[in-house]
């Protein structure tokens, strides 16, 4: 089967270190931390008293205030995103086939912001089931690529998958096939999250997934490092505009770089922990560079999921070792969480477009916030700490692991016609 060439067009992003795509990457190349004590609700009683929250950011600067209403942080998050990358791409204005441009946007968990305030509501009531009638439009983890297809028109494809922090980038997978499958031409992709609240800080510091660095939150997401305790909460969004080549190439779009491939697996292990010899990891990769035609030695720069977590790297790194082999001693791997903090359903999707910029650009990210080296990992591979390192890049992968063992990886490359 002749599959068809994808491109990514335009870019959108909102997160803890940038309010757009370019103050995003200015804030990854710069070696930003986002995390700070956290303002959206007050956390004094919390084990965990500090997020990477999206900062400055006023719904009604970018909707009207009633309709901001009704749409849940998430939501919001995703249309200034999805907004972006359309207006980037140049695709507005009924300026493509409607019919043939969908949206496949993703979260790991939705409007939870939305159930805890209406479930509260109704807990200090007096019983009468008083519930706002958007509660469920706005809680449902698909609306977000409901309300980015309404807000243009666009009617072709359009859905919501959940891999938990993977999530984003099986959105990016599913609009890659999707195009190259020639059933869209264009697709909106990407992902959003909003869970710092209440409900989103106690459940993931039940698990005792979450950093307690109080005393320190700017260092707090440690990637690699000896004393990581736990992964930065983060919020926000991105989208990317994949596109048909030479549908690209006829509107004249800038074309930023091409989508390789993408792969996809399970860890079939634990409801929460990684493998410990990272074989969904391992797989997910292989598969990823199958899915691309590339061999390891293609690739000199991969984005990994490097949570901060304790079990976690140390199953990443084994994969890829695993997977490279000596290669890996060449390429240049870094944690962009460090910054960013832990977008969950979003990080994919963020991650992607710093793969996609450090091709663009030829410029890798830094890992920050290392200072103390862990024994358990090989000190000879390149975790590019602290500083941005400038480096041919003409393929970086991207990893994103879920809880409930959901593996999923995806390769940009340079754009050669």
């Amino acid at each position: 089967m002749n599959l068809k060439r994808v491109v990514v067009t335009g870019i959108g992003a909102i997160t803890p270190v940038g309010n757009t795509a370019p103050e995003y990457w200015s804030g990854l190349t710069g070696g930003v931390s986002g995390a700070g004590f956290i303002t959206l609700f007050d956390a004094s009683k919390f084990k965990t008293r500090f997020a990477c929250e999206v900062k400055n950011f006023d719904p009604v600067a970018y909707f009207d205030r009633k309709e901001a209403r009704k749409m849940d942080r998430f939501t919001q998050l995703a249309l200034v995103a999805a907004d972006e990358a359309v207006k980037d791409a140049g695709i507005g204005d009924n300026s493509v086939n409607p019919d043939r441009t969908g949206v496949i946007f993703s979260s790991g968990i939705g409007g939870l912001i939305t159930f805890q305030e209406e479930v509260m509501n109704y807990a200090r009531g007096d019983g009468t089931p008083r519930f706002n009638p958007f509660f469920i439009p706005k809680m449902i983890l698909d609306i977000a690529a409901g309300q980015i297809s309404m807000r243009y028109g666009f009617r072709g494809p359009n859905f919501a998958v959940v891999s938990a922090c993977a999530s984003s980038t099986h959105a990016i997978i599913e609009a890659f096939n999707t195009i190259r499958l020639n059933k869209a031409d264009i697709i909106v992709a990407g992902g959003s999250e909003a869970v710092i609240c209440d409900a989103g800080v106690a459940g993931f510091n039940a698990m005792k997934a979450l950093s307690e660095r109080n005393d320190d939150p700017k260092t707090a997401s440690r990637p690699f490092d000896k004393d990581r305790d736990g992964f930065v909460m983060g919020e926000g969004g991105g989208a990317l505009i994949l596109e048909d080549l030479e549908h690209a190439k006829r509107r004249g779009a800038k074309i930023y770089c091409e989508i390789g491939g993408g792969g996809a697996t399970a860890d079939a292990h634990h409801i929460t922990a990684p493998h410990p010899d990272g074989l969904g990891a391992l797989s997910v990769m292989r598969a990823t560079l199958d899915d691309a035609g590339l061999k390891p030695e293609d690739i000199d720069y991969i984005n990994v999921h490097g949570t901060s977590t304790p079990l976690g790297d140390i199953a990443e790194t084994k994969a890829i070792l695993g997977v490279f082999g000596e290669h890996a001693y060449k390429i240049n791997i870094s944690s962009t969480k460090s910054m960013t903090g832990h977008l969950l359903g979003a990080a994919g999707v963020i991650e992607s477009i710093a793969c996609v910029y450090a091709v663009v650009h030829d410029l890798v990210p830094p890992t920050i916030n290392h200072f103390n080296q862990d024994p358990g990992l090989d000190s000879n591979l390149n975790f590019t700490f602290w500083k941005s390192q400038q480096k041919t890049v003409r393929a970086a992968l991207s990893n994103t692991f879920g809880f409930g063992g959901h593996n999923a990886s995806v390769i940009v490359k340079k754009y050669v016609d």
